[in-house]
């Protein structure tokens, strides 16, 4: 498989390392608007992991070039419908995920089931994030997810904050940045008598570097718009 690395910053980098290593060739390594006009056809995949600014630019482009393309930026999903209504429109392959990590997946998978559980039951939700002082955006997209799932069953809760939150229709994230931790998410229930906590911890980057290239190998001959839960469940 020829891939484009759109982005090469760490995950890039450790990116490049699990295709290559995985009998892969990247073929195309995008750096600047200079480098992104050099896509063409020759490209199996393009891999996305920039930032919110440029993500959105970045993806179109791949879009109307024919090129299937998976996306691990965050911050930029006020744009995301409209992403997949290109894609859809130019018959072309796309997926975004906020995590690519397989085991991440398996927690989004949990989540839902215990929200379900959770949700007629007298226990107030928190979510807890921890990442790399180097992460930009706060709360990471994977935590966005995480709370995304617990409000879709728990209809008295309105909105997420980016705090602590002693109100009941608010969902708190407590965001945290530390040097060289990869991430950590744990998502807490509380009752005056009890609590259960569900907690995921990466100990390395590759762990994600080696989801996107086992994400990209399974969607890149597939058309459509897809989510990590079809590439979890086709598995």
């Amino acid at each position: 498989m020829k891939i484009a690395l759109i982005g090469y910053g760490k995950m890039g980098k450790a990116i490049e390392k699990i295709a290559l290593e995985a009998g892969h060739t990247v073929s195309l390594i995008v750096q600047g608007d200079s480098d992104l006009r050099n896509l063409d056809s020759n490209v199996d995949l393009a891999i996305e992991f920039t930032q919110p600014e440029s993500a959105f630019k970045n993806i179109t482009h791949c879009l109307k070039k024919g090129t299937p393309v998976i996306s691990g930026t965050t911050g930029w999903l006020d744009k995301l419908p409209e992403v997949n209504e290109m894609c859809k429109a130019a018959n072309g392959t796309f997926l975004y995920a906020s995590n690519f990590s397989i085991g991440v997946n398996l927690f989004f998978e949990l989540n839902n089931w215990l929200a379900q559980k959770m949700a007629q039951l007298d226990f107030k939700p928190s979510l807890t994030e921890v990442h790399h002082t180097e992460k930009k955006d706060s709360p990471s997209g994977t935590a966005i997810t995480l709370a995304e799932g617990i409000m879709a069953s728990h209809s008295s809760i309105d909105e997420w904050i980016n705090a602590e939150s002693a109100d009941h229709k608010k969902l708190g994230i407590v965001s945290e940045r530390t040097p060289n931790v990869p991430g950590t998410h744990t998502v807490s229930y509380s009752s005056p008598l009890e609590s259960i906590d569900i907690t995921h911890t990466a100990h390395d980057r590759s762990v994600f570097a080696e989801g996107v290239v086992k994400v990209g190998e399974w969607i890149r001959e597939k058309k459509g718009v897809y989510t990590m839960s079809d590439f979890i469940n086709d598995n």
